[in-house]
């Protein structure tokens, strides 16, 4: 069933009226029909199977059911690195498939590019890429996504995760399965450095606040795939991949 977003404040109990640019793409672009079922999503965690009441100028559907949100229990947010060009878009929509709750872009002292002028546009168009991504999944949350801050004036927002892990290129043998131990929390920060690298000062300011180092294995990997191994081995070893 195709996917639609809709805005709660439009929804009167299980009428929901969706937004003229969902509305244009079911219409026009796929030729939806009064009575097709389809798949509304509200980007806060509600998914629900639907059909079309209405499909001219307006577009309406009414609600039948509730269904799973894709959601995984363990809530992890990325702490990545600021890459160059557009990697940073890539790397979103890729840890948005796999289940990321958030993303936090992280100015470290080794990070070859540094926030534009534009720096609300870009995160506008970053949300976006959040969202479509979201939507082509079929998750119920659309991750959130902050602007880009150094690392400095995160710590404080790191240390109130449950657990912290950073993957580090000169690591020794602790893997992530250990970090985690039997019992895994709720809330983890993955921290990721940029193309350079995490210096062994910033690593000390992490482990300051709790973080655990870990190692990837004896492969170094680049930026835009270590945030998306890392995050794949905690969702599968917590049961969620």
């Amino acid at each position: 069933m195709h996917r639609f977003y809709f805005d709660e404040a439009k929804r009167q109990r299980d009428s929901v009226l969706l937004d003229e640019a969902e509305a244009r793409h079911a219409v026009q672009v796929l030729r939806l029909k009064k009575g097709a079922r389809v798949v509304l999503l509200d980007g806060l965690g509600g998914v629900f199977e639907a059909e079309l009441t209405e499909a001219g100028k307006r577009v309406t559907a009414r609600i039948l059911r509730q269904l799973p949100d894709g959601e995984p229990r363990v809530r992890v947010t990325l702490y990545q690195g600021l890459p160059k060009s557009d990697k940073l878009e890539t790397i979103l929509q890729k840890c948005t498939e796999l289940g990321v709750h958030a993303l936090q872009p992280v100015l470290f002292s080794r990070c070859v590019k540094e926030p534009g002028k534009n720096a609300e546009k870009s995160l506008q168009r970053l949300r976006r890429v959040a969202r479509e991504a979201a939507k082509q999944c079929g998750r119920g949350q659309v991750p959130m996504v902050g602007q880009t801050k150094p690392l400095t004036e995160l710590l404080e927002r790191i240390a109130g995760h449950d657990r912290v892990l950073v993957p580090w290129e000169e690591a020794a043998d602790t893997h992530i399965a250990d970090a985690l131990g039997s019992e895994p929390p709720q809330e983890i920060a993955l921290v990721i450095g940029p193309e350079g690298g995490i210096t062994a000062e910033e690593i000390e300011q992490l482990r300051g606040v709790g973080a655990r180092v870990v190692t990837m294995g004896p492969r170094i990997l680049r930026t835009e795939t270590a945030g998306m191994a890392a995050l794949s081995a905690i969702l599968t070893l917590t049961g969620d991949l």
